[in-house]
């Protein structure tokens, strides 16, 4: 059964828009958009966890976008597929190459599965899955899929490459390895040779293919106010300007590193500051730009301003971010919003995984 919500009240001005409620009888560890071939075929793709069986899967649901005389979506299931371990991350990609959505989700046994997916119909795929000895040892963290490869990131100090072939299976390549010195918590492509990691104590590391060895540019959480022993979460950067890394983390924190400016964070919230107000006190789990928000100080807009962000955290909040202005919250809810993602084709409308077995669908005006 759907829900209508009418809209929590802002902190800041913000568009009208649209939000419901569908529950859901399982957990949902993350949850993403597929790329969409067409406007009539629309899906939501789901990592889901059963407690009461201590199973998993991967879920494809039909989105129909409501009208104003239409019954609010329920979101049918069109394909399930079991996994044999918990997802950790989940990650979708089209291709030139491939007419299929490819999804690439890694699991808390350390593995890391390839499917492709039918937009039309909403059928699932196995391609291949990596489970060697010794890719990683325990969970996989954080994993980030292009057209050069997925990377894969974890506490163990690992730093995994897959590349995918035309045909079945890929090859794996191991790009480093800390030995358990440095744990990793979050990956992101900036290009198709250099990706950025994130990870304990707000470090940030920036890779070079090209540079192998280790890290060419690297950044640490050591500005003077405040604790400094938080975790990175989540890393986004935007495609128009890949020197700048976006980073969501411990207490409500969000900044970005700029390479062009290396030694200070451009703190953009952090709970208990005056200067940087937080929507959040909590852990930040998820954060990407927001290409639906313009930013609200185009006077004086330059390379140098971070674009609007959103953030989904712990405490309960979505909310968009922008450097030096209040934030926007859109939700306020009474448990996490776990993960959420912004349609890259359709940026007005906006999924989010509530901890409370529930999604929720915003549609921005």
């Amino acid at each position: 059964m759907a829900l209508t919500i009418p809209s929590p009240q802002p902190t800041s001005q913000s568009p009208p828009f649209q939000l419901r409620r569908l529950p859901q009888d399982h957990y949902i560890d993350a949850l993403r958009w597929l790329p969409q071939l067409s406007a009539l075929h629309r899906h939501i793709l789901l990592a889901t966890f059963d407690s009461d069986t201590s199973s998993s899967s991967l879920q494809i649901l039909t989105y129909t976008p409501s009208t104003p005389n239409s019954q609010p979506p329920n979101l049918p299931l069109q394909s399930s597929y079991p996994t044999s371990s918990r997802i950790t991350s989940l990650k979708t990609l089209l291709t030139p190459q491939s007419p299929k959505p490819l999804i690439a989700a890694s699991t808390i046994s350390g593995s890391l599965l390839f499917l492709t997916a039918d937009s039309v119909n909403g059928s699932l795929d196995f391609g291949f899955s990596v489970t060697e000895k010794g890719f990683h040892r325990g969970p996989i963290s954080g994993i980030d899929a292009s057209e050069n490869g997925s990377l894969s990131v974890g506490e163990d100090g690992r730093i995994n490459l897959v590349r995918i072939g035309n045909g079945e299976g890929g090859s794996f390549q191991r790009v480093f390895d800390s030995n358990g010195l440095v744990s990793y918590s979050a990956v992101k492509w900036a290009s198709p040779f250099e990706f950025v990691t994130g990870g304990l104590g707000y470090s940030l590391h920036w890779w070079d293919q090209r540079r192998p060895g280790g890290p060419v540019s690297q950044f640490k959480g050591n500005w003077s106010s405040g604790a400094t022993s938080g975790i990175v979460h989540s890393i986004d950067i935007h495609p128009s300007r890949k020197h700048t890394c976006l980073a969501g983390g411990s207490s409500g924190t969000v900044f970005a590193w700029d390479l062009r400016w290396q030694q200070q964070p451009i703190i953009l919230s952090r709970a208990g500051t005056t200067d940087a107000y937080s929507p959040s006190e909590s852990e930040v789990w998820e954060v990407q730009y927001d290409n639906y928000t313009h930013s609200s100080n185009t006077r004086n807009f330059s390379s140098s301003r971070v674009l609007p962000a959103m953030i989904c955290s712990e405490d309960g909040i979505l909310a968009v971010i922008e450097q030096n202005e209040v934030p926007m919250e859109l939700l306020a809810e009474p448990c996490a919003v776990n993960s959420f993602d912004i349609d890259k084709q359709n940026p007005s409308d906006v999924i989010c995984s509530l901890e409370w077995e529930s999604i929720a669908i915003l549609t921005r005006s």
